[in-house]
């Protein structure tokens, strides 16, 4: 899993509340076995007409929203079933941290498991980050800095933002639950070794 630090990139704007899982990743498309391969399925029934074709009206196909690393959201963000599928296919798109003012809460964790940073600001902050993106052109561009908890943009704005700790040494250090478990390794040899020691003790 990639560490973030820092990422600067272009934003997306998705300004719809209650955005479940089923719509980032729709049902059809769970089949396969590999964590890879959702990205051109996100969004599907929004992001494409019925011949396949992109979408023009469809946020995420808009000129400014092209190469967007950064996704602004509404309310509610990844709600409906906990489907581990949808920050797959987010992360694979290219999005690197999504910016709401609430998530789903096993969506939030399957974002920090995944390489994907969930970041929650209040409803006036993101009332700004809406205008801002609106207001721009071409595009507009945010950094999103884990290290200092802060949302910031080239015009000024500074917002800093609250992240449990045990979640953002995960998504700092690039790290899921089998890693956190490997760097114990040598504590757990060692309890092996002493418990190995102990049941021969007691079989001699």
């Amino acid at each position: 899993m990639t560490p973030f630090t820092v990422h600067t990139g272009v934003v997306a704007v998705l300004n719809r509340g209650n955005v479940d899982t089923d719509q980032i990743i729709p049902k059809q498309f769970l089949k396969r076995v590999e964590r890879t391969g959702y990205g051109p399925a996100l969004f599907h029934d929004w992001r494409y007409l019925p011949d396949g074709t992109d979408n023009p009206g469809f946020e995420l196909n808009l000129p400014g929203a092209r190469g967007a690393t950064i996704l602004l959201a509404g309310p509610n963000f990844g709600c409906g079933s906990s489907r581990e599928h949808a920050p797959w296919a987010l992360g694979e798109y290219g999005f690197r941290a999504i910016v709401a003012e609430s998530f789903a809460d096993i969506f939030y964790a399957n974002c920090c498991q995944n390489g994907l940073l969930p970041v929650q600001l209040d409803r006036e902050a993101m009332g700004d980050l809406f205008r801002r993106a609106e207001a721009a052109e071409p595009a507009y561009r945010l950094t999103v800095d884990l290290q200092q908890c802060q949302v910031r943009d080239a015009s000024g704005l500074a917002v800093g933002f609250t992240m449990d700790g045990y979640l953002r040494e995960t998504l700092l250090e690039g790290i899921d639950e089998i890693g956190r478990t490997l760097k114990l390794e040598a504590e757990i040899q060692s309890y092996e070794r002493h418990r190995a020691s102990l049941q021969a003790l007691l079989e001699s």
